[in-house]
């Protein structure tokens, strides 16, 4: 502390030193150390004592260190004694970022002298992280080695995929969370994977289009409904991300991106394969706007993998401007995207439906290349699906989709109290609204539930939507709808099944031969008569999907297919 006391308390007098130049002229000297033991050596007479002889010492008490991060923002440019004018401009810094423990060190001392000095906020925001953990449980630490090796990290999956797993950890939101292997490689499977393998599709397909890289007229031009959806989808993205940067979320930035990429793959690009495969130009150049804009906005998280993608996209070396790098590329603006919130809302409600049919699917036992005859969607608003029909049975693989906005015909309420949260009010009478409750003894009054005479408050109970009878159902959305499956196969339905089971076993086949997509073939499928007839059957199909230019049906074969394919001559 720069602090000399008179040791003669007759004497009193104390001297507070603001720079070295002070110091310098008090005693005489020229200070270069600052630290003890040798500015303690720093003496000389106590000016306010005649006799000469009380003497002006150091006091012993020393700052704590965190007094000097705390001076950081100063203390780095020699404010006041330089850098005056950058300092005042630049003060307070536009954001802090430190684990949670700062809030009592760090983040603290920085309050503190910024209040006393300038009267002023230290940082306009604070990224406060978690703990990062290692797979023990404890705290990654040096010493302890509970880490993953980062060399071998950045070798096997890379260094995006160590840079998402954090951003996009609960570590972000201030929780503590371990870093594992498995999670790493569970980041590269699930985002950049995906990421990647949605450029490896477009490439292949533009090349096979012979539109490598070039996007004809404004991509939003598109009349089809996928296009227009992906696009808006886009636009979306940006808004909510650019919100998230700028409220340095970036846990949040993260999980926009990893939306948009799942719908991007698991949607957009898998329901349009055959518009790729016959070389909608339309679709080659809705993905390549999508890509150029999920890749700008991603950039800042996934540096490297966007950097390839965006070079794929554009090129590489001065013929391409600016856009040699994804990184000197200007911040996508929403703009240049059309919005469609009430498609975006519609086409979402669509995936919510198409994922809670296949989770009934699923539960009963019914793999989804088996055509089922119906589906029933009972939502308050189902009218805006009817444009998307023919989209819903495909991706679930039904018959028939019917629509209704009656709920109460197809399925009723089913109610579940809390018990934790209406024991503390009801205490004893608890066991008599639970009992009312399984004995249907209750009735809904606006948005609360009266069971065995008492008034139940929201948050003290649950309502979800339940199919009427024994049949396959779910809820969808946020609980107000439900859709409900037919389940029953029927002899013809099981043997299009069949047929779709061979379409697969042709296209693995393809793939093991190592032919190229666009190769028309001539497979030979020997099986039993089962396989054979639902080959017959559904022989067009089987050569549309793969396309074959003849399919030669072989009787003799066992109960296990066997598929063989040749390049057509």
């Amino acid at each position: 502390i720069p602090v000399w006391r008179s040791d003669d308390p007759n004497h009193p007098r104390i001297d507070v030193y603001g720079s070295l130049a002070e110091m310098e002229a008090d005693f005489g000297v020229v200070v270069t150390d600052l630290h003890r033991p040798v500015v303690d050596d720093l003496v000389r007479p106590n000016p306010d004592d005649p006799t000469g002889r009380s003497m002006m010492r150091r006091v012993p008490e020393v700052l704590d260190c965190w007094f000097e991060s705390g001076s950081m923002p100063f203390a780095q440019v020699h404010y006041p004694f330089e850098n005056r004018q950058w300092f005042e401009d630049h003060y307070p810094g536009d954001f802090i970022v430190e684990y949670t423990g700062q809030t009592r060190g760090w983040f603290y001392t920085l309050h503190v002298l910024a209040t006393a000095l300038f009267d002023r906020p230290a940082f306009d925001t604070c990224v406060s992280h978690g703990i990062v953990l290692g797979a023990d449980g404890l705290k990654m630490s040096k010493s302890l080695r509970n880490y993953p090796d980062p060399m071998e990290v950045f070798d096997t999956n890379g260094a995006d995929a160590m840079r998402w797993y954090l951003l996009s950890s609960p570590i972000l939101r201030g929780n503590d969370y371990s870093v594992t292997a498995a999670g790493l490689r569970d980041t590269a499977r699930q985002v950049l994977l995906p990421l990647w393998n949605a450029w490896y599709f477009l490439a292949l397909y533009a090349n096979v289009a012979g539109r490598q890289g070039i996007v004809r007229g404004p991509a939003d031009s598109s009349e089809h409904v996928l296009d227009r959806y992906v696009l808006a989808k886009a636009h979306q993205l940006v808004v909510d991300t650019t919100a998230a940067m700028d409220a340095y979320d970036l846990f949040a930035a993260c999980a926009r991106v990893r939306s948009f990429v799942d719908v991007l793959t698991n949607w957009y690009i898998r329901r349009s394969r055959q518009r790729f495969w016959d070389g909608d130009g339309d679709a080659i150049d809705t993905l390549h706007t999508v890509l150029d804009v999920v890749v700008r906005v991603a950039a800042p998280l996934l540096p490297y993998v966007t950097e390839a993608i965006h070079t794929g996209l554009h090129g590489e070396g001065e013929a391409s401007g600016d856009t040699r790098s994804v990184h000197l590329t200007d911040w996508p603006s929403p703009y240049d995207l059309s919005a469609d919130d009430e498609l975006v809302a519609a086409m979402d409600q669509v995936r919510d439906v198409c994922s809670a049919t296949l989770s009934v699917r699923k539960a009963h036992g019914r793999r989804v290349r088996q055509p089922l005859a119906t589906l029933t969607i009972a939502v308050p608003d189902a009218a805006r699906l009817a444009p998307f029909v023919d989209i819903i049975a495909d991706e679930v693989n039904v018959r028939d989709v019917a629509l209704t906005d009656d709920v109460g015909a197809v399925a009723g309420h089913e109610l579940q109290v809390v018990p934790a949260t209406i024991g503390p009010r009801l205490g004893r009478h608890t066991q008599d609204v639970i009992k009312a409750v399984k004995a249907g003894d209750w009735t809904l009054e606006g948005e609360r539930v009266v069971a065995g005479g008492h008034w139940l408050e929201p948050g003290e109970f649950t309502l979800t939507m339940v199919a009427d009878g024994d049949r396959a159902s779910t809820t969808v959305g946020d609980g107000t709808g439900v859709i409900v499956l037919d389940v029953d196969v029927t002899p013809e339905l099981e043997q299009e099944g069949r047929a779709r089971d061979l379409v697969r076993l042709v296209q693995q086949a393809r793939r093991d031969a190592d032919l190229a997509v666009t190769d028309r073939i001539v497979v030979t499928i020997s099986a039993d008569a089962d396989w054979i007839d639902a080959a017959r059957a559904h022989q067009q199909l089987i050569a549309d999907e793969t396309l074959a230019v003849a399919v030669e049906l072989d009787a003799a074969g066992t109960d296990t297919p066997e598929i063989d394919v040749r390049r057509r001559a």
